[in-house]
């Protein structure tokens, strides 16, 4: 908390970057990395997409080990505020029960919600290449809900198959539907900021 001189005082934090595939989380998280670098700050980014493979090298996608991997993500980021360091964390999240665990073990933790409608993240996501995550996951989930055809490795598609579930307590949700990337990132950053300055951290 601030001293009695109103300075802030540096208390490790973590913030999740969480949102649809495709609303953008990777390329904000990105540059809320690099601003908190300018700014003198080293924090750790923790990509679920990386660290995926490493908690369950043949990923299913399915609801238990959904559940599993981001109870190991959240343990990762704690592990690395133990070790004095702060926490990005990008990841979609989509059940608030996953958040939820990070929130009750973090004292100094903010949801940064990505609000993006599912039409426009499809679209945004169509121009993905194939990487980390597949490429195309919307559209191959709809041919497979209206044909009933495989994809290997594709598993349940959040936005298709199952929900994003909103949190209204979010410390920052950001509608980007009707804003480009720059854009965005001040609004989060200014967001962020009004949240380190509430609870007296650097």
């Amino acid at each position: 908390m601030p001293d009695s001189k109103g300075i802030c005082v540096n208390k490790n934090w973590a913030v999740w970057f969480t949102g649809l595939p495709g609303c953008g989380k990777s390329t904000i998280a990105d540059g809320v990395l690099n601003k908190m670098r300018e700014e003198g700050f080293n924090p750790v980014l923790l990509r679920l997409d990386e660290r995926r493979k490493l908690y369950i090298p043949n990923p299913e996608y399915t609801h238990d080990e959904r559940r599993r991997v981001y109870s190991l993500f959240v343990q990762d980021a704690i592990s690395i505020m133990q070790s004095g360091r702060c926490v990005i964390m990008d990841g979609t999240g989509n059940e608030l029960c996953f958040r939820k665990e990070a929130r009750d073990q973090i004292e100094f933790f903010a949801e940064v919600h990505l609000k993006c409608p599912v039409n426009i993240a499809m679209k945004r996501e169509a121009g993905r290449q194939q990487g980390l995550v597949m490429a195309g996951l919307y559209e191959k989930a709809l041919e497979r809900q209206k044909t009933g055809k495989v994809f290997k490795e594709l598993g349940e598609v959040i936005g298709i198959d199952v929900k994003f579930e909103t949190d209204l307590d979010a410390e920052c949700t950001i509608e980007t539907e009707d804003k480009n990337p720059e854009q965005v990132l001040q609004n989060v950053i200014s967001c962020l900021q009004k949240w380190r300055n509430l609870n007296g951290v650097c």
